[in-house]
């Protein structure tokens, strides 16, 4: 290779448990009512803009007639007297009323000098004449409630609605509910998956079949005295369908199931993340027998006492407390465990022993028959054509997880989509695994004819030697075609699936991982920066056969790779190798001696094979993509401008003949569409 440097929910159906229904709680509506109530008396209180004024400043205004009215209060044995007032008339912008103190000795001298001067019949001497005075309620209880009480239980109120009731509060629960479970509860109807919906785990589904038949009769394995394993630990890399089991478990069984992720018990504050762990154990004995799922949970078990400076000590007091209630005193039976993880190598021993994960199911990459079920299984939700053959594409797509093809035939239905086709084609499903494997085409780069021809041959180089060394595998296609980061790509085709790499394997795949570079070499005498994948890949490959796999005679059969220790900051940290200076060099020199005579073998056949070479080069240069039987037609002489005409009237042809039978298919839908009892209705004898 050259490079460039969540099915729609059903409304009618029941949500899991602890779901409620949107809408106004009557307590905050309530709430509200009373935050309107406070506003309007504060309001009415106030009436308008207002001033405080002493003894001295209301005498003065008494004395100048400037008060209309006053409205006086007078707590029993009080010594202050209360007072309300309203100017007899203000300019704009002045405050309408005041309000003032004074001593009680001093109103009632003012009140008594009011009496004296009526009785005399010269009221104008008095500080009070020409003035409304209004004596108020002693015991103003309601007023003095709203505006004293009133405040202090709507902050209560608050408090406690936020704080302590609420499930979903700003902490992620109420106080009283921080350390409760947030595992979510299932029950057969809300779990519609079965096992017909999960393709190439069969021994997978094999193994936890026994906890769906113990889950429905137990008595058949409780008659003899066994016992169900308490926990299923399902390891696998990402996109293998270890979530998808654990719901087809669910369905099967007919239990009710929880789940909830290993990240939900881990919190800032110790002893929540434990407290979580023994409410859901609570919550599981109350329904057993049930199953809980916990997915991700290397994020709660890894090992304890490790890591960056020491442990954590959350982690390690949530795991401690899962292992307890998992196989402790007082664990009970009826509750299995489910969990799911990609990385088995850092969780704790004391987790994987027999009475806590007693049992490990290993959910793989599919093979080619897997591969080839999880095909049927997706193809069937699509509109797919009757050209495509999902054993042909299950051979083109080696190391595909479940995840993979998926995303492979929702690739293959957009570019249907946008090609405007009825259906979804052979060449829709193979440009969609180019595209998943290697990016999206660029036609639209333009390149110098110099760097085409540079690039055409290199690719051609690797066709040339993948398919004149007989134990790798053949090419699928080959291109010069711009994807991702390559400016070229040789795709390969397995036969079958392979578990296992002798050493006259791996020699040969050196030299077609070198045969790019090799063509460059023989062609231009001289070399690009176009191979850095190619020779990474072989470096790579050359360290396992010299370190790990035992293939260097000088160094025999030990195995010399560092060990990888904990990750740190998304890294592996390899440990140094426990070996000399020495067998460091000699591992440099076994590494140098396998690649160079990898470079050898490429060179060599480039040189026998260069007419065969141009012919390839020249052909993608002038085609840009050729598949298998086009290279083939190459390397034999035959007539590639003949084939490939014959190619485009097949493919041609066949489109014609897809879309005349999506027109009948539709003329037929029509027509059964416009017969007599059509969706559901039936005639009634004797009815016209």
């Amino acid at each position: 290779m050259k490079l460039d440097d969540n099915k729609p929910s059903d409304p009618s159906r029941p949500g899991p448990s602890g779901r409620k229904p949107k809408g106004i709680p009557v307590f905050v509506m309530a709430l509200a009512a009373m935050l309107l109530l406070l506003v309007l008396v504060a309001v009415f209180e106030m009436g308008g803009t207002s001033e405080e004024l002493d003894a001295s400043q209301l005498r003065a205004k008494l004395e100048k007639n400037e008060i209309k009215s006053l409205e006086v209060r007078q707590p029993e044995n009080g010594n202050v007297v209360y007072i309300k007032g309203k100017y007899e008339s203000v300019a704009e912008g002045e405050p309408e009323q005041f309000s003032a103190k004074i001593d009680s000795h001093q109103w009632e001298a003012w009140l008594t000098k009011h009496e004296e001067a009526i009785s005399k019949g010269e009221p104008k001497t008095s500080l009070l004449s020409d003035v409304e005075i209004k004596n108020e309620e002693v015991n103003d209880n309601l007023g003095w409630f709203l505006k004293n009480i009133i405040p202090i239980l709507i902050i209560v109120a608050v408090i406690w609605f936020f704080f302590f009731r609420r499930g979903g509060g700003p902490l992620g629960g109420g106080v009283m509910a921080f350390g409760k479970s947030k595992a979510k509860m299932f029950t057969k109807e809300d779990v519609t998956v079965t096992f017909n919906d999960v393709a190439g785990a069969d021994e997978a589904k094999e193994e936890v079949s026994e906890i769906v038949e113990f889950l429905k009769t137990p008595q058949k394995f409780t008659r003899l005295g066994a016992k169900i394993p308490k926990g299923v630990l399902m390891i696998g890399p990402p996109g293998c369908g270890k979530t998808l089991l654990a719901k087809a478990i669910a369905g099967e069984a007919e239990r009710p199931f929880f789940s909830i992720s290993g990240s939900d018990f881990v919190e800032m504050f110790v002893g929540v993340g434990a407290s979580r762990v023994r409410d859901l154990f609570r919550v599981a004995r109350e329904n057993a027998p049930c199953i809980v799922f916990v997915d991700e949970i290397d994020a709660v078990g890894r090992r304890r006492g490790t890591g960056m400076g020491g442990g954590n000590d959350e982690r390690e007091q949530t795991l401690n407390a899962l292992l307890v209630e998992m196989d402790g005193i007082g664990s009970s039976e009826g509750v299995i465990i489910l969990a799911a993880t990609n990385r088995p190598d850092v969780l704790d021993n004391a987790l994987l022993r027999p009475g806590r994960f007693d049992r490990q199911v290993y959910v793989d990459l599919p093979d080619l028959r897997g591969r080839e079920e999880i095909l049927s299984v997706h193809l069937k939700k699509v509109k797919a054509g009757h050209t495509i053959d999902a054993g042909e594409v299950a051979r083109l797509i080696p190391g595909f997880s479940g995840a993979d093809i998926m995303n492979l035939v929702n690739e293959a239905a957009l570019i249907a989509v946008i090609r405007n086709l009825d259906e979804i084609t052979r060449d829709c499903i193979l440009e969609a695994r180019d595209r998943v494997a290697f990016g999206r085409q660029k036609r639209s780069r333009v390149m110098e004819e110099e760097e085409r021809r540079l690039t055409a041959y290199h690719e051609a180089g690797h066709a040339l030697v993948q398919e004149l060394t007989p134990k790798t595998d053949r090419v699928h296609k080959v291109t010069i075609i711009p994807r991702g980061r390559a400016l070229g790509a040789t795709m390969s085709l397995p036969e079958k699936d392979r578990y296992s790499m002798p050493k006259s394997r791996a020699e040969e795949m050196l030299q077609v991982m070198l045969g790019g570079r090799a063509a460059e070499h023989v062609i231009f005498g001289e070399i690009d920066a176009g191979a850095a994948s190619d020779i990474q890949q072989a470096t790579n490959i050359t360290r396992k056969m010299v370190t790990e796999w035992g293939m260097s005679p000088r160094l025999g059969l030990l195995n010399y790779a560092a060990d990888e220790d904990q990750s740190y900051m998304g890294q592996t940290v390899k440990t140094p190798g426990d070996y000399s200076d020495e067998t460091k060099k000699a591992i440099d020199e076994e590494m140098r001696r396998i690649i160079d005579e990898a470079w050898a073998g490429a060179v060599k056949l480039i040189e026998e094979n260069r007419e065969k070479l141009v012919q390839i080069a020249e052909a993608l240069l002038k085609y840009e993509t050729l598949d298998h039987e086009d290279l083939v037609a190459v390397l034999t002489d035959g007539d590639l401008e003949a084939r490939r005409a014959k190619v485009a009237e097949d493919t041609k042809r066949e489109s014609a003949a897809a879309k005349h039978r999506r027109m009948e298919e539709t003329a037929k839908e029509r027509q059964v569409g416009d017969a007599p009892g059509f969706a559901g209705t039936q005639e009634q004898p004797g009815t016209a």
